[in-house]
C-alpha cells in the first residue's frame, strides 16, 4: 500500500505522442488534396469570333494578357500600362524563353490599345504571341 501512495503522490502524467505525427501527416494530406488554387481571373472580355481557329495543346508555358473594351490592360491580375508590360515580359522571357503570350482582347477595344501591347511585347523580345478568339460555327 505504501508503494501505491508514493506513485500517486509523484503523479507524473505522460501524454502519448506516438500518434501525433500520424495525425499531422493526415491533416497535411487532407489540406493538400482539398485546397483549390485560384487561377488568373483577368478582366471581363468578349472575345472576337473566328471561322478558323486552332487550339493550343500546351497550356503550361502560356501567359495571358487581357485588354478590356475601355483599354485597361491586365497582366497577372494587375492593371498595368504598356511600359509595365514591356518590363514584366522582358523578365518573364528571360526566365522562360519558350513562353507563349496569349492576348485576350475584347472585340470592341480600339486597335490602338492592342498595338501598344504588341509593341511592348516586341520590345521585350516576347515574339511568340497568339490571339484568343471564340470559334464561330
Amino acid at each position: 500500500m505504501a508503494k501505491r501512495k508514493q506513485l500517486k503522490k509523484e503523479g507524473k502524467v505522460a501524454i502519448p505522442t506516438a500518434s501525433m505525427s500520424d495525425i499531422a501527416f493526415l491533416l497535411l494530406i487532407f489540406f493538400m488534396v482539398s485546397t483549390t488554387f485560384r487561377k488568373e481571373v483577368g478582366l471581363k472580355v468578349i472575345l472576337p469570333e473566328a471561322r478558323a481557329t486552332e487550339k493550343l495543346t500546351r497550356t503550361r508555358d502560356i501567359s495571358h494578357i487581357y485588354i478590356a473594351k475601355d483599354g485597361k490592360i491586365s497582366v497577372d491580375d494587375k492593371i498595368v500600362t504598356p511600359d509595365v508590360v514591356k518590363i514584366a515580359y522582358a523578365r518573364k522571357v528571360q526566365e522562360k524563353p519558350e513562353l507563349i503570350v496569349s492576348i485576350k482582347a475584347d472585340k470592341r477595344v480600339k486597335y490602338d490599345y492592342v498595338d501598344k501591347v504588341i509593341e511592348a511585347l516586341r520590345d521585350a523580345k516576347a515574339l511568340r504571341v497568339v490571339f484568343a478568339t471564340d470559334y464561330k460555327k
